[in-house]
């Protein structure tokens, strides 16, 4: 038996307005899916547990099969483990993104966030900034390193967790940044070295170079995320099968570290929807020679939803949909019997730019043991099958075991 999650990072919504009042998933063509969803039992199922902060790092370790209640010590820990970061038990991770703040004349404190991501940065412009950060604030207490993208990571040696509210950038864009930045007397070392990487980077050579082209600047970091080392049991040990991730972003590949899963490597995989769908497809496909299920991660719905980008979005699933479920079904078939689950980790919609707790839906498609299922899987559909999952991490072994 051989097992396949596709994970379309926050495809999930609310009705759109600029959709007519549909939600992506309702817009979007995707036969490929609704072939599947004809002949799968679907539902819906809560991947963030009450009392849980909606976010990527809960949600997909829930679909995974960890409880967050146990194993969860904070985003940026499990994204410091993808970069290779060996932490001490003593030390703190913090998300350092590359953001795009307003270039006036008002203080730090008074600007708006106009980008979480700086217009997508390339991970080679990044690491230039990340290395002059490094440079002029790094030391023995705090040192930086370079991920992808607008996505790195700080470690604060000896460090606290109790910084008061360390707000996600993607929460916030478009609004003066004032009652965001934290009041904590433990946050204030992180938020001058925020406001000092304004006045280093405003006139960053990279920054110099994006703006001739007509690109936002990464002309701050913006620190939050934080948490210590995680402790995580092996995905083998939870599950009883073994497993491997493909993912183009840090979160994703640092979860499936900490659990002793295979992690590819994919050239050209991004985080958004000029990704290689093609190659993130076929590195599925090679892991689950060597394993028994491959977690295919998609992020571009997300960054969609984060952008406002309702069109977008409805792209993203098509995408997926036309270029990576066909190569799938085709490297599958060789198989006597596989299975395929199909579902997003969280809500992240288009109205409110940010992610959301909302159960959301799923399709487990069993090859031979075809059910009737739905015609077209949506939030709606997948509500109406009256099949409901409390528990998000118990999803996997319901995958694997039933």
């Amino acid at each position: 038996m051989k097992y396949a999650v596709v994970l379309y990072d926050g495809m999930a919504d609310y009705p759109v307005p600029a959709l007519g009042g549909k939600t992506p998933m309702m817009v979007a063509e995707k036969p490929n899916m609704d072939y599947l969803s004809r002949r799968s039992e679907v539902g819906l199922i809560r991947t963030v547990a009450e009392g849980l902060k909606p976010g990527s790092d809960v949600a997909n370790m829930s679909v995974m099969g960890f409880d967050p209640m146990k194993y969860y010590t904070g985003r940026s820990p499990l994204e410091a483990a993808s970069i290779g970061i060996d932490m001490l038990p003593t030390d703190v991770s913090l998300r350092c993104n590359l953001v795009t703040l307003s270039e006036d004349d008002k203080p730090y404190e008074e600007k708006t966030i106009e980008d979480y991501c700086a217009d997508d940065i390339s991970t080679e412009e990044a690491k230039e900034i990340i290395k002059t950060v490094e440079e002029e604030l790094g030391n023995d207490i705090f040192k930086f390193y370079a991920g992808v993208s607008y996505r790195h990571c700080l470690i604060w040696a000896n460090g606290t967790t109790n910084l008061g509210k360390m707000t996600p950038p993607h929460d916030i864009t478009g609004r003066v940044i004032t009652e965001y930045l934290s009041q904590s007397e433990n946050a204030v070392p992180l938020i001058e070295m925020m406001k000092k990487s304004y006045d280093i980077l405003k006139d960053h050579p990279v920054n110099i170079a994006r703006k001739a082209q007509g690109k936002r600047p990464a002309n701050s970091i913006w620190l939050w995320g934080e948490g210590t080392r995680p402790a995580f049991s092996s995905f083998e040990e939870v599950t009883g099968v073994k497993g491997g991730v493909v993912s183009a972003v840090d979160l994703i590949k640092g979860i499936g570290g900490c659990a002793k899963m295979e992690v590819a490597d994919v050239p050209g995989a991004t985080g958004y929807i000029d990704t290689d769908f093609e190659g993130k497809a076929k590195a599925a496909l090679d892991i689950l020679e060597r394993n028994d299920l491959v977690y295919i991660h998609f992020e571009a719905p997300d960054e969609c939803g984060h952008r406002n980008e309702p069109e977008n979005k409805v792209r993203a699933i098509e995408m997926i949909d036309e270029r990576v479920l066909p190569i799938l079904f085709e490297g599958l078939e060789k198989y006597d019997d596989y299975k395929i689950m199909i579902l997003p980790d969280h809500p992240t919609p288009i109205v409110t730019r940010t992610h959301a707790s909302d159960p959301v839906p799923y399709l487990i498609y069993h090859k031979n043991k075809e059910v009737k299922g739905v015609h077209t899987i949506n939030e709606e559909t997948a509500k109406e099958t009256g099949n409901f999952i409390d528990f998000g991490p118990g999803i996997m072994l319901h995958f694997i075991n039933d």
